[in-house]
């Protein structure tokens, strides 16, 4: 099998480029070892604690002990499944902060500053006002990808905005406009009560076409012949051949496997497996990052949370209703309402995360044992922190070897008690005053800097945002793996484009984020002018460097 373009992975950023390739005029086939997206654990919404947990559709990839976090081994969901992590995601829209997008291009990658990823956002987003508010002039209206928002029926809610301009700080009708920060609705990838997932809003919009094929199998290799990339073969055998060009879309944690089973990685590294090195990329696998989360639980003294419906009864009435009208409680995701802000004075934009949950439970299914209860995720948005990606063996078959290094400065951990503290402080406004009964954790009785650092480092869990281990640099940098046109440095007709390329993190969730590099990464290939950049200009608070809220 040839095509022009071969393209391993059909997750968020590859979905986009097939669509954008394939819309082109090019024939494109799309590598993907997962299978189906097609069922209701899936496409419902409120499911999404299902297929992040089954290995029928996610790869199971755990960290190695982490040091700081009481050797714990955490979760690393990736999707394995048409759609990729997008179909098994908490399906939340977040652009990120204009200042993410301008400090990659300070470090080096030329051309994706705010005002250069903008136009792309537009482009990708079919988002409409009505009925909700927000910032019609900062979106798009007829992109593949549809961003709703859920209704916002339970007071709690309302009582989570309400408590955080109680407490001091802003509110925002649309962070996903012109002011990120403060608390608001927050926003999903929704469209009809279906998970929008980058499947549904761009492969198969491809494969109808006519010029996009997605085959099913396992990359054991990119082939490449005197320093180009030619083709990828598959474990048995078979060689997809790509008359133009190979794209590495396989997530933050395959894609630098994948380019160091094929030798382009840390020389030394590579050896040791016996793989003979064909571009000696040091950053291969390098600068990983991730959200760290803590889940801050409240009882509630009223039966108003989603714990009513936690029984099998009610869950099987919720599936049914959406089964045949795609409406009610499975309808959404159930994070409706959200806050992003600073941890302190003379932070510039913020850097903390707040999804807000009507239901005291964790990523698992697992609910709290108090019954009634509600919870704010809540975590620091840029964590100095840092981690690798690296072989086990030279099978493709094997797992990665991951180790995030979570919680490894003295930063990391002073933002993550001033994450609690703050928390605790909004939840004490009158807002939540008819609804609170107690804390149940980390409980009234954790108080102190060492109280509060075992209750982290027993605690805190993935919010499942891993990225930057093909980071994305000028050439010269000795540890970018890809130029400012997603290329990997070293090799020709080779690209990665995923959020495996962020030089940095950026705010909030990484699926938008990760459709948008798909988006511009398509016309860096297809070899167009870039979409003119923006002059719009986001919010700042006009006393960040005097104050905190």
């Amino acid at each position: 099998m040839q095509a022009d373009y071969v393209i391993i992975g059909a997750g968020s950023a590859g979905c986009a480029i097939a669509y954008r390739l394939s819309e082109a005029g090019h024939s494109v086939i799309v590598i993907e070892y997962g299978g189906t997206d097609i069922g209701p654990l899936i496409q419902m919404p409120a499911a999404l604690s299902y297929p992040m947990n089954m290995k029928l559709y996610d790869w199971g990839y755990r960290s190695e002990p982490e040091p700081h976090l009481n050797n714990r081994r955490l979760a690393c969901p990736r999707g394995k499944v048409v759609g990729g992590s997008s179909s098994i995601n908490g399906m939340v829209y977040v652009r990120g902060h204009a200042k993410d997008f301008d400090h990659w291009a300070e470090i080096g990658a030329a051309g994706w500053s705010y005002a250069d990823v903008l136009p792309y956002y537009k482009r990708l987003e079919s988002w409409s006002s009505a009925g909700h508010g927000g910032d019609p002039e900062w979106r798009g209206k007829d992109g593949p990808l549809h961003v709703t928002r859920g209704p916002r029926k339970n007071p709690l809610f309302k009582a989570f905005v309400n408590a955080g301009r109680q407490a001091g700080y802003e509110t925002t009708d649309d962070y996903n406009g012109e002011k990120q920060e403060g608390f608001g609705p927050m926003e999903q990838t929704v469209r009809n009560g279906r998970r929008w997932s980058a499947a549904n809003a761009y492969l198969r919009p491809a494969q109808k076409n006519g010029n996009c094929t997605v085959v099913s199998g396992l990359a054991d290799r990119i082939v490449i012949e005197n320093d180009r990339a030619i083709g990828v073969a598959l474990v048995g055998g078979d060689v997809i051949k790509a008359r133009c060009e190979v794209i590495v879309s396989a997530s933050s944690i395959n894609s630098p496997k994948l380019l160091m089973l094929s030798g382009i990685g840390p020389a030394q590294h590579l050896a040791e497996h016996g793989i003979k090195v064909v571009a000696d990329r040091p950053g291969v696998g390098q600068n990983l990052q991730d959200h760290l989360e803590l889940y801050i639980q409240m009882a509630a003294s009223k039966p108003i949370t989603l714990f009513k419906y936690w029984n099998l009864l009610s869950k099987a009435w919720i599936g049914a209703q959406w089964l045949f009208t795609k409406t009610g409680l499975g309808a959404s995701n159930q994070f409706e309402s959200a806050a992003f802000v600073r941890s302190n004075a003379g932070v510039d934009y913020p850097d903390i995360q707040y999804h807000f949950l009507p239901i005291a439970v964790r990523y698992d299914g697992q609910a709290a044992a108090e019954g009634h209860g509600f919870q704010a995720h809540v975590g620091p948005m840029r964590s100095p922190s840092r981690g690798a990606v690296t072989l086990r063996s030279a099978d493709p078959k094997d797992d990665p070897v991951i180790r995030f290094n979570y919680m490894s400065t003295p930063q990391d951990w002073e933002d993550f008690r001033t994450c609690i503290r703050l928390t605790r402080e909004v939840f004490a406004q009158e807002a939540f005053k008819p609804f609170v009964k107690h804390e149940i954790q980390p409980g009234v009785d954790v108080q102190s800097d060492a109280e509060l650092n075992a209750f982290i480092a027993e605690h805190a869990e993935s919010a499942y945002h891993p990225c930057g281990t093909c980071k994305m640099g000028a050439a010269h940098d000795p540890m970018a793996v890809v130029d400012p046109e997603c290329r990997v440095i070293g090799v020709e007709g080779l690209r990665v484009a995923d959020s495996s390329i962020f030089p940095r993190i950026t705010n909030g969730n990484l699926n938008g984020p990760s459709i948008m590099v798909g988006e511009k990464a398509a016309d860096h290939i297809l070899g167009v002018d870039m979409l003119p950049k923006s002059n719009d200009r986001p919010w700042m608070h006009p006393d960040w460097d005097t104050k905190q809220r």
